[in-house]
C-alpha cells in the first residue's frame, strides 16, 4: 500500500552514511548494483528487522508483486506461484549486480496490459450493449487471482461494463464512452510500460523490501522524495486531503482540517476516486494508476478547478462528482481553536470550553505558528473565562511535531516524563514536560477516534497514565507507535524513510498497534474494522519499557493541583454514558452506518445505473433551492451526536469532581 498524504509528518531528518554505491554515473537512477547498500542500511537502521531472513525475502516478494499488479487483475494464480519461487533468487543476484528475475516479472505483465488492451478492442464492438445485471468486487483482497485465462477475460469483461457506466453516467455517448475506454488502456498499457522499464525495476525492488519490513518504512525515489516534501508545507495548493493507493484504488485517507475537499462537505474517508477531470476536459480513469500520477493530476494552481468522480460504498453503491476549487489551505482553519457552550447541571449553569487541535504544526510556513503557542493561549483563555470543564477534542488529529505534544502535555501537569522513545539497540530516552506551572487544573476530557495517530496518542497517552484526563471516544486510537527517520541518498536518488524506534507512555505501555483505549466508549462514524495501525500488512508488535510516571506530576496542594481519575470514578461515568448513548436516536444511526461499513466491496451496476438516472433530477432541484439529497447534513448531524456526548460526559466529570 503507497500512501502520499497531505499533512506534516513528524520525522527525524538523519545523515546518511551508505556503504557503496555505483557513483554519479547512477544518478538520479537507482541500479541493481546499488541495492545490497541500500538492504544493509535498512538493516542496520531499522528498529526490529536486522537480518535477511526467509521471511524478509518472502514478504519482499509478495510485496514486488503487489507492485506490479495491484489490482490483481493481470497475473493469474500461476504466474504468482511461479513468481514467488523465483524471485526470491533475485538476493543472491545481487552480489553479482545481476537482477535478472525481476525482468521475468516485468514481462508477464507487460504482456498482459497488452492483451487488456486487445480484450477492450474487442468486447467494446458494434455490437456491446451495457449489462447492468453485472456485479463486481471490487477489493481485490476479496477476489483473489484469476485461476485461468478465461476467468481473466470474464474479469476484465466485468470491468470493462462498470468504467462503461461511470463514462455513461457522465453523460457521454456510448460511441464516445467506447473510444475513450479503448484510448485508457492504451494509456494503461503505456504507463505499465514506462513503469516496469529495466532501469526503474531496481527501484520498486527497493519500495518492496523497505515495504517488507513496516508498514511505515519506505524507499523513496527522488520523484516520491519531491511530493512528500511538498506535504510537509502546510501552505500546499491543492485539495487538502490524504491519498492511500490500495490495491489499484485511490482511497481518500484523510480530510486536512481547512482543506477545500473537507470545505465542500461532500467527501469523505474511505471514498474511492475512480476518475479526475480538469476544468472542462472529459475525466481520465484513475483505476490501476500510479498513485504520483495521480497526485500530480488533483495538484494544481490556486483557482483552478478539479472534479473527483467518488466511489461510495455502503447500503447502496453510488458515484457522484464533485468539482473543488484547488487553494491553498488555510493556516488558520488548521490552527487550534476554542468555543464555548452551557451546560445545565440541575439547577446550576456550567461554561465548558471546546477546544479543537486538528494538528501539532509549527513550522516557517505557517506564519511562525505553533501548536503549543496556540494552545497555551486557548488555555489560558479559558481559565480566564472560568470554565468548569474543558474538553480536547483530537478526534482528527493524525500527528505532527512531538516536542508540541510534550510540551502541550505539560499545561496540564506540573511537570515528569510524557513519552520514551527506544532505538533498536535498546537506548531510550525520556522526553519530559520541563515546566512546572499547571496552566489548567480542571475537569478534563480528551476526545479521541480511530484517526487520533502518532503525536496526539502520546498526548491523550500520557494524560491518562498520569490520571489527569478523562480519555472519551471510540474503543481506541489509530495505534501509530514508531519513529522514522529520513535520510537522504547521495547522487539524487531519493531517500530511505526507516523506522528506527518505538513510543512508549509513562506507564510504560507502547501505543503500538493497540493505540490509547477510551476510558468512556462512545459510538463514531469514524469507528471501523479497516481501520488502524494492526490492519496494515507487517505492523510491528507492540513492546513495553520499565515505567516512569513522575510523582511530581500533581502538586500536593493550591491551585495547580488536580484531581486525579479513579477507577471508580470511570465506571460510574461510563454507566451514565451508556444510558444516555442507549436512548438517543443518532447512535442507533451510526451503529446502523457501522454495520453497512463492513459488506464493502460489491459493486452492482444496476444501483450505479439507479443512481445516475436520479442525478439530473436532483440537479434540478439544487438549483431551485431544494437541497434534495439530505445524507450530508445528517452525517454532519451524527458527528456532532458523537461530540455532544463527549461534552456530557465533561459535565458528568465535573459533578462527580465536585
Amino acid at each position: 500500500m503507497y500512501r502520499v498524504t497531505f499533512l506534516p509528518r513528524p520525522l527525524i531528518p538523519t545523515a546518511l552514511a551508505l556503504l557503496s554505491f555505483a557513483g554519479p554515473a547512477a544518478a538520479d537512477q537507482l541500479s541493481c548494483k546499488d541495492l545490497p547498500a541500500i538492504i544493509r542500511s535498512f538493516e542496520r537502521r531499522h528498529y526490529a528487522v536486522k537480518d535477511l531472513t526467509d521471511d524478509v525475502r518472502a514478504r519482499t516478494v509478495d510485496q514486488f508483486i503487489r507492485m506490479v499488479d495491484p489490482s490483481r487483475t493481470l497475473l493469474l494464480q500461476a504466474d504468482v506461484d511461479r513468481l514467488k519461487k523465483e524471485l526470491p533468487a533475485t538476493f543472491d543476484q545481487l552480489k553479482a549486480g545481476g537482477c535478472n528475475p525481476l525482468g521475468l516479472a516485468a514481462k508477464i505483465v507487460l504482456a498482459r496490459a497488452d492483451e487488456d488492451e486487445r480484450i477492450a478492442r474487442e468486447f467494446l464492438n458494434d455490437k456491446y450493449q451495457l449489462d447492468e445485471s453485472v456485479e463486481l468486487m471490487l477489493e481485490p483482497d476479496k477476489r483473489g487471482y484469476m485461476k485461468t485465462s478465461e476467468e481473466r477475460v470474464a474479469l476484465m469483461q466485468k470491468l470493462i461494463h462498470f468504467q462503461m457506466s461511470n463514462y455513461l453516467a457522465a453523460g457521454q455517448s456510448l460511441d464516445a464512452a467506447k473510444k475513450q475506454l479503448v484510448h485508457r488502456y492504451e494509456l494503461t498499457s503505456k504507463r505499465f510500460k514506462e513503469r516496469l522499464a529495466p532501469e526503474d525495476l531496481p527501484g520498486l525492488y527497493a519500495e518492496a523490501f523497505a515495504e517488507a519490513l513496516d508498514p511505515h518504512s519506505s524507499f523513496m525515489s527522488s520523484d516520491v522524495l519531491e511530493d512528500f516534501q511538498i506535504s510537509m508545507k502546510l501552505s500546499l495548493e491543492g485539495i487538502g486531503a490524504g491519498l492511500v493507493s490500495d490495491d489499484g484504488l485511490i482511497v481518500i485517507e484523510t480530510l486536512v482540517p481547512g482543506g477545500q475537499a473537507e470545505k465542500s462537505g461532500m467527501l469523505r474517508t474511505k471514498d474511492k476516486i475512480i476518475a479526475v477531470s480538469q476544468d472542462g476536459e472529459k475525466p481520465v480513469s484513475v483505476i490501476d494508476m500510479d498513485l504520483r500520477e495521480v497526485v500530480k493530476m488533483i495538484r494544481g494552481k490556486k483557482g483552478t478547478k478539479v472534479t473527483l468522480t467518488v466511489l461510495r460504498d455502503g447500503k447502496e453503491t453510488q458515484t457522484f462528482d464533485v468539482t473543488i476549487v484547488r487553494d491553498k489551505i488555510d493556516v488558520k482553519e488548521q490552527a487550534a481553536k476554542i468555543r464555548y457552550e452551557t451546560k445545565k447541571l440541575g439547577k446550576k449553569s456550567l461554561k465548558v470550553g471546546i477546544i479543537e487541535l486538528p494538528s501539532f504544526y509549527g513550522s516557517s510556513d505557517s506564519g511562525g505558528r505553533s501548536s503549543f503557542a496556540d494552545m497555551k493561549r486557548l488555555v489560558g483563555e479559558a481559565v480566564a473565562e472560568k470554565v468548569d470543564g474543558l474538553v480536547l477534542d483530537v478526534t482528527k488529529n493524525g500527528g505532527g511535531l512531538l516536542d508540541d505534544a510534550v510540551k502541550i502535555s505539560g499545561l496540564f501537569i506540573k511537570e515528569g516524563g510524557v513519552v520514551a522513545t527506544k532505538d533498536g539497540s535498546g537506548q531510550r530516552e525520556v522526553l519530559a514536560d520541563e515546566d512546572d506551572d499547571v496552566v489548567y487544573s480542571g475537569p478534563l476530557v480528551v476526545l479521541t477516534s480511530p484517526a487520533s495517530a502518532s503525536a496526539s496518542e502520546i498526548l491523550a497517552g500520557a494524560l491518562k497514565d498520569y490520571r489527569r484526563a478523562l480519555i472519551v471516544g471510540s474503543e481506541h486510537t489509530f495505534g501509530k507507535g514508531t519513529v522514522q527517520t529520513l535520510e537522504p541518498l547521495p547522487h539524487n536518488l531519493g531517500a530511505l524513510k526507516v523506522t528506527t524506534g518505538m513510543f512508549f507512555l509513562p506507564g510504560g505501555r507502547s501505543t503500538q498497534q493497540m493505540g490509547v483505549r477510551s476510558d468512556v466508549k462512545v459510538p463514531s462514524l469514524l469507528d471501523s474494522v479497516e481501520v488502524g495501525e494492526k490492519t496494515l500488512d507487517y505492523s510491528l508488535a507492540p513492546g513495553s519499557t520499565e515505567p516512569f510516571v513522575d510523582a511530581r506530576a500533581n502538586a500536593d496542594a493550591g491551585a495547580e493541583h488536580w484531581k486525579p481519575i479513579t477507577d471508580v470514578l470511570v465506571q460510574g461515568l461510563t454507566q451514565k454514558s451508556k444510558e444516555r448513548v442507549a436512548h438517543e436516536p443518532k447512535f442507533a444511526e451510526i451503529q446502523k452506518e457501522l454495520e453497512s461499513a463492513k459488506s464493502r466491496g460489491l459493486v452492482k451496476l444496476s444501483d450505479l445505473r439507479k443512481k445516475a438516472k436520479k442525478a439530473p433530477e436532483k440537479a434540478e432541484k439544487a438549483e431551485k433551492g431544494d437541497k434534495g439529497d439530505k445524507e450530508e447534513d445528517r452525517f454532519k448531524q451524527l458527528e456532532a451526536a458523537f461530540t455532544s456526548e463527549g461534552i456530557n460526559v465533561l459535565v458528568d466529570l465535573i459533578h462527580a469532581q465536585s
